[in-house]
C-alpha cells in the first residue's frame, strides 16, 4: 500500500489501483485520477464532496447535485490511513469554515483489486444546527476524457424485464452547448433515480463510463437497499458523475445535524480499468467478492429446486410435494424450497400473511412430514418467507404496537392490502426473530427465500427529521437485522428475492447468498435477463430459473435449462411428470453444472455479442475461469444461419470446443478464426428456440504443463 501526501496532492493505492487527489489551496479537493495504473492528468474542478445545505444551497442554480456552495468552499484538512482486515483505508478530511461542517471521505480497497468502496461522513462542528438536504458519497470528473469519446452504460429494470442494458455515446444525451463560449458549467444531467424500497425496480444502481479512444472505464454501484441517485453531466473541463443515497429533491429526505452530530452516506463502489468494459467488470466482480460476508455456502454452491415457477405456483400440498421432492432428489438437487402458500389454510393468503404458522389443511400430517422427507432424500429443506410485511387481515396486525409499522401522519401505510413493518421498532424485530428462530430451530429449515412484494413509498415520519430519513433508518435497521440472523444461524442460506429482482443491490447481496434474477415465466424471454445479470450480480450469486416442462419440445427443454447454467442453477418444473428421457436430460444438466460450479467464485463474465438487447435474436454469455471459457449461446426465432461470437482473449490460439449440454440433441457446427478471435456457431437447423453450452480450452503446447 502506498500513501504520499504533498502540498498539492495525496496519492494512495497499490499495484492495481492508484488514487490521486488534488488538495492544493487554490482549488477544490478533487479526484485527479483513479486508475489501474499511473496516469498524468490535468486536475478536475469537480469537488470530491458535494453538500446541499438548506442555508447555503448551490453556487450555480440547477437540479444537479454538484456546484453546491459548501462543496465549492471545502478545504483539505488532512489525511490518515487505517486497516480493517484485508481492507486498507484512506481517510480524507475536509472542512468548511463558514458553516463549521466537516466531511471525512473514506476510500477502502483490497490489495490487487482495481476498485474501491467510498463513503462520506458529515459532522457539524459549528455553533448552530445545519439542515442537510443531500450529500454525495462520491463525486469526480472522468479524467482526461473528451465527452465526444465517452460512452454511458446504464440499465433500466422492471418486474419481468430486469437489467435491460444500453450503451450509447454520452453526447447523444448531453447536447453540445458550447459551454466555453458561455464560460459556465452546464446545468443539465443524465440521471437515474430510484425511489422507495425497490432499489432496482426502475433503474439499476450499477452504471459506468467508457472512453472509446483510450479504453479507460469506470463502473460504479450504489450499495443501498432503498432510494438512491446517480448522475452524469458536462462541466467546462470534463465529464463528471456523482453518486448519492436519498435526497430532499427526489426522496423527501433531510437530516438535521445539531452541533456535534454526524451523518454517513450510503456506500458506493467504483471499479476502474484501462481495458474497457471487460476489464472494469472483471475488477468490479473481484471487488464484489471482497464485499461478501463469509458463509460456508460459498464453498458448496448447492443446486436449488424451488416448487413455484411454472410448477405449483403458490399452491403446495403434501400430495403434490412428495413426488416432486423425490424427482428433485433423483436429478441431483441439493436444496428443496417450498415456496409461497405453506402457511395458508383458506386459499386467499395475500392479505393474511405475517404469523407464518404452517397450514394444517395443506399438510394433514404436518409440514414437518414434508420437511423430513426433504432431509431423508438428502436435501436441505427451505421455505419461502416475506418477513417485512403483515397482511391487513393477519392476526399480527393487531398484536404488534402501532409504531411497529411504517406510518405517515399517524396512519399506517397500506400497499396492496399489506402493512409494512418498521424495523427500527424492537417489537417488529422481536417478532421476526421469533419467526426465523422457530422455522430454523424447531422445523430444521436450512434455507429461506426472502421475498419482498410491496414498496411502501417515500418512508415514515415517525421519530424522523423527514419521511426519507425515516426510511433510510429503516433500511439500515433491516440490514442490521439480517446480520444478526446470520450471526445466530451461520449455516442458514438466505436467498434475496423481491418480486424477482426488485431489490438487487449490494447492500443486500453483500449479506445474502444468492439472488433470484426474475419472475419471468416465459422461457423465451428469460435469456436476456440471465445474460445481463453478471453486470449486477456475481455469477455465483446469480440464480436464474431453469424450468423445463414435460410438454416442451426437446430444443425448448434444453433452452430453458441452459438459461440457468452460467450462474446458480435454480431448478423448477414438473419433474414428477417427466419421461425417463427428460429426467435424464435434467440430470445431465445438473451434473454439468456441478462440475462447473467450483469455478464460479473465480469466474469473469464476458459478452461475445455485447450486452444483450431485449429482442435480440441471438444472445451469448461467457464465463472465463482460468484457461477455461464456458460459453452459452441462445437462438431465438432464428433462421439457422448462425452467428459469430467475439472471444478476443483467445485470439491467436488454437482451441478445443466441446458441447457440455445438451449432448443428446443435434450438434451445432463451430468454426474458429484464430486471427480474428471469432467463433462462428451454426445451429443444426432453424428453430424458435435453441441453446447450447460449450466448454472452450486452448490445448497445451508441446512441453507445457497445466
Amino acid at each position: 500500500m502506498i500513501s504520499v501526501e504533498s502540498e498539492t496532492t495525496v496519492t494512495w493505492g497499490h499495484a492495481a489501483l492508484e488514487l490521486v487527489v488534488d488538495v492544493s489551496p487554490d482549488g477544490p479537493v478533487s479526484v485527479r485520477s483513479l486508475a489501474a495504473g499511473t496516469r498524468v492528468l490535468p486536475r478536475s474542478a469537480q469537488p470530491l464532496v458535494e453538500l446541499m445545505v438548506a442555508s447555503e444551497g448551490r453556487g450555480q442554480v440547477s437540479q444537479r447535485f454538484v456546484e453546491t456552495a459548501v462543496g465549492r468552499r471545502m478545504l483539505f484538512a488532512g489525511s490518515s490511513l487505517a486497516t480493517d482486515g484485508r481492507w486498507s483505508e484512506l481517510h480524507l478530511d475536509l472542512r468548511d469554515e463558514r458553516t463549521g461542517l466537516v466531511a471525512r471521505t473514506t476510500f477502502r480497497t483490497v490489495d490487487g483489486v482495481a476498485a474501491c468502496q467510498v463513503t462520506t461522513t458529515v459532522t457539524n462542528r459549528g455553533d448552530s444546527a445545519a439542515l442537510l438536504l443531500g450529500a454525495t458519497s462520491f463525486a469526480a470528473g472522468f479524467p482526461g476524457a473528451r465527452i465526444e469519446d465517452v460512452d454511458l452504460l446504464r440499465a433500466d429494470s422492471e418486474w419481468l424485464g430486469e437489467g435491460r442494458w444500453v450503451r450509447h455515446p454520452l453526447r447523444d444525451s448531453v447536447p453540445d452547448l458550447d459551454l466555453r463560449m458561455h464560460g459556465q458549467d452546464g446545468r443539465g444531467r443524465v440521471a437515474a433515480v430510484s425511489t422507495g424500497t425497490w432499489s432496482t425496480g426502475t433503474h439499476l444502481p450499477t452504471a459506468g463510463l467508457v472512453d472509446r479512444h483510450t479504453g479507460q472505464a469506470w463502473l460504479w454501484q450504489i450499495e443501498h437497499n432503498g432510494p438512491w441517485h446517480w448522475e452524469v453531466g458536462e462541466r467546462l473541463d470534463s465529464v463528471y458523475f456523482a453518486l448519492l443515497g436519498p435526497t430532499d429533491l427526489e426522496h423527501q429526505w433531510q437530516c438535521r445535524l445539531e452541533p456535534g452530530e454526524s451523518f454517513t452516506t450510503v456506500p458506493v463502489s467504483v471499479a476502474v480499468s484501462d481495458d474497457g468494459l471487460d476489464g472494469a467488470i472483471a475488477a468490479l466482480s473481484a471487488h464484489r467478492r471482497e464485499l461478501l460476508r463469509p458463509h460456508p455456502e460459498r464453498s458448496t454452491l448447492p443446486v436449488v429446486f424451488n416448487d413455484y415457477m411454472n410448477t405449483l405456483m403458490g399452491d403446495p400440498t403434501t400430495a403434490k410435494l412428495l413426488p416432486l421432492i423425490d424427482a428433485a432428489a433423483e436429478v441431483g438437487a441439493e436444496v428443496f424450497c417450498v415456496d409461497a402458500g405453506w402457511y395458508d389454510d383458506g386459499g386467499n393468503w395475500w392479505d393474511s400473511v405475517g404469523e407464518w404458522q404452517p397450514s394444517t389443511t395443506r399438510f394433514p400430517g404436518g409440514l414437518e412430514e414434508v420437511l423430513t422427507h426433504i432431509r431423508d432424500r438428502g436435501m436441505v429443506p427451505g421455505l419461502w418467507l416475506e418477513p417485512e410485511v403483515i397482511g391487513v387481515r393477519s392476526p399480527m396486525a393487531d398484536r404488534l404496537p402501532a409504531n411497529a409499522f411504517l406510518k405517515r401522519g399517524g396512519i399506517r401505510l397500506v400497499e396492496q392490502d399489506r402493512y409494512h413493518l418498521d424495523l427500527r421498532h424492537p417489537a417488529a424485530v422481536e417478532h421476526l426473530n421469533a419467526v426465523v428462530d422457530r422455522l430454523v430451530g424447531d422445523l430444521g429449515v436450512g434455507y429461506l427465500k426472502l421475498d419482498y412484494n410491496v414498496d411502501p413509498g417515500a418512508g415514515t415520519d415517525v421519530a424522523a427529521d423527514s419521511v426519507g430519513a425515516g426510511l433510510l433508518a429503516h433500511n439500515r435497521a433491516h440490514l442490521a437485522w439480517l446480520d444478526k440472523v446470520l450471526d445466530r444461524h451461520p449455516h442458514l442460506i438466505l436467498e434475496n428475492c423481491a418480486s424477482g429482482a426488485m431489490r438487487m443491490d449490494y447492500a443486500m447481496l453483500s449479506r445474502l447468498q444468492l439472488q433470484s434474477t426474475s419472475d419471468q415465466q416465459d422461457h423465451l424471454r428469460y435469456p436476456p435477463i440471465a445474460v445481463s445479470a453478471p453486470m449486477s450480480v456475481l455469477p455465483e450469486q446469480s440464480a436464474s430459473w431453469a424450468y423445463p416442462q414435460p410438454d416442451m419440445p426437446a430444443e425448448d427443454f434444453a433452452y430453458s435449462l441452459c438459461t440457468g447454467m452460467l450462474g446458480r442453477l435454480y431448478l423448477s418444473g414438473r419433474l414428477d411428470l417427466m419421461s425417463v428421457e427428460q429426467l435424464a436430460s435434467v440430470r445431465a444438466a445438473v451434473r454439468v453444472h456441478r462440475e462447473m460450479r467450483s469455478g464460479l467464485t473465480r469466474a469473469v463474465p464476458l459478452w461475445p455479442l455485447g450486452l444483450p438487447a431485449w429482442s435480440d435474436p441471438w444472445l451469448s454469455l461467457a464465463l472465463k475461469v482460468g484457461d477455461v471459457t464456458y460459453l452459452a449461446v441462445w437462438q431465438r426465432d432464428g433462421d439457422g444461419s448462425g452467428v459469430s461470437l467475439a472471444l478476443p482473449h483467445l485470439r491467436g490460439t488454437d482451441i478445443d470446443v466441446d458441447v457440455l449440454y445438451p449432448r443428446e440433441l443435434p450438434a451445432w457446427t463451430c468454426n474458429w478464426n484464430s486471427g480474428a478471435g471469432s467463433l462462428t456457431v451454426v445451429p443444426s437447423g432453424p428453430a424458435k428456440a435453441a441453446a447450447r453450452l460449450f466448454r472452450i480450452v486452448s490445448p497445451p503446447t508441446e512441453g507445457s504443463t497445466r
